[in-house]
């Protein structure tokens, strides 16, 4: 069994940011030197090769903005794509309704297209879907030239409804023996979430906002719903990097503001537990985040070209990185981001 490391509280003296952002300093005790020379590459005047265009980087340290830069194309009123990380907030929805007791993520997932008699879909839990272990056949993948149904769903032929275009896939594999990544997944728990909520598009985006965004002072968040009324929770929630690293301490927080439970007791140590079944996996994997990015016990809201939220418990710290990094230089901002945190440590 996984011992995970504690979530530190909020600072008895810091202000939670639901209005602006408290403000602090580096503090004294890191390679400062370093530091500088990250942001000096990552903000260099033309963007460097290995990590293309950073738009901004948000450093919050024991709940203060201690640091922030911008590219000159953008600054802290700008919004910037989430790509993936959606399916992080996608999973504090659910956590929501789990709250409300509207979602059982253990119980059989409500799919319509699975309810068939003898189909054996109709097993596979929101836990598994949560965890990208659900045994369905679908092909992740960004290359334009190459077979790819994530593409398919999100500007071809499944857009409209991409849910029921996600749910009609047949099964590759035994729910919950196969770990895969698959936006597919996502949306068909953002659907899920919406059904349970009996609430689609606007209304849908209305509990969002009075449940999730507004208690946080969250105002940049623009999310994205296809004709079906469902929630693009595989892709599209632009935010403000100052935005993402408040959703980002709510799950530092243990899913805690000014001293209000929102999101229900365990659910963030449920998002940052492993996923044991890691056949296929090519990085850890809790639910619907990321796991050990910058170091064991940290924990991630990763997307497209280089979007990232960081979670970093045992140095109370959450790091924001927007920007359009090159495919093939993937892995770099992932380095980048455990150097800066290194220099923490």
């Amino acid at each position: 069994m996984t011992v995970l490391p504690p979530l530190p509280a909020q600072p008895a003296d810091t202000p939670w940011p639901s209005g602006d952002w408290p403000r602090g300093d580096l503090p004294a005790a890191m390679d400062r030197a370093r530091f500088q020379r990250l942001m000096g590459h990552a903000f260099a005047p033309v963007p460097p090769a290995d990590l293309g265009e950073t738009f901004g980087v948000v450093v919050i340290k024991g709940g203060r903005l201690i640091h922030e830069q911008y590219a000159a194309s953008h600054g802290p009123d700008a919004t910037c794509p989430s790509w993936s990380k959606a399916k992080s907030i996608t999973h504090a929805l659910v956590g929501l309704l789990v709250k409300d007791g509207r979602i059982d993520i253990h119980a059989p997932a409500d799919v319509p297209e699975w309810q068939q008699a003898g189909d054996p879909r109709r097993a596979i839990t929101l836990d598994q879907l949560l965890r990208m272990s659900s045994g369905l056949a679908f092909r992740e993948d960004y290359v334009p030239e190459h077979p790819s149904d994530v593409i398919e769903m999100l500007w071809g032929a499944g857009k409209d409804d991409v849910a029921h275009f996600a749910a009609s896939f047949p099964l590759e594999h035994e729910p919950g023996s196969f770990w895969s990544y698959a936006s597919g997944t996502t949306n068909i728990v953002a659907r899920v979430a919406a059904r349970a909520a009996d609430a689609f598009g606007t209304d849908f985006e209305a509990f969002m906002r009075a449940r999730l965004f507004g208690p946080l002072g969250m105002a940049s968040p623009i999310p994205k719903f296809d004709k079906a009324g469902t929630f693009i929770g595989s892709s599209f929630c632009y935010c403000t990097p100052r935005d993402f690293a408040r959703f980002g301490l709510l799950y530092l927080r243990d899913g805690v503001w000014e001293g209000k439970r929102l999101l229900p007791e365990g659910w963030v140590n449920y998002a940052r537990s492993p996923t044991w079944q890691q056949a296929g996996a090519e990085e850890p994997y809790g639910a619907h985040w990321w796991l050990d990015l910058a170091g064991p016990g940290s924990f991630s809201a990763n997307g497209y070209e280089g979007q990232y939220t960081v979670v970093i418990p045992d140095l109370d710290m959450v790091i924001v990185r927007n920007g359009k990094t090159p495919l093939e230089m993937k892995q770099n901002p992932k380095k980048w981001i455990a150097d800066v945190v290194d220099c923490f440590r």
